[in-house]
């Protein structure tokens, strides 16, 4: 049985609704470009805040996604 390299890489998404749609936008704008995304794991989160207010919110991911040489 062969075995399997996989890569990860990590993103940052944004948005100015939520945590969780900063994490879909990363992951949908990396689908767009990557293969066969496994695995995505939210490492941190964090808030923009001016004038005392949440104006958006990031999630830094690190996903994983199979690794096939050319």
């Amino acid at each position: 049985m062969a075995g399997s390299t996989y890569k990860i890489i990590e993103l940052v998404g944004t948005s100015d609704v939520s945590w969780e749609e900063a994490a879909k936008t990363a992951l949908e704008t990396a689908g767009s470009s990557l293969r066969d995304l496994r695995i995505a794991e939210i490492i941190k989160l964090d808030v923009t805040v001016e004038n005392g207010k949440i104006t958006s919110y990031r999630a830094r991911l690190n996903v994983s996604f199979k690794y096939t040489k050319d």
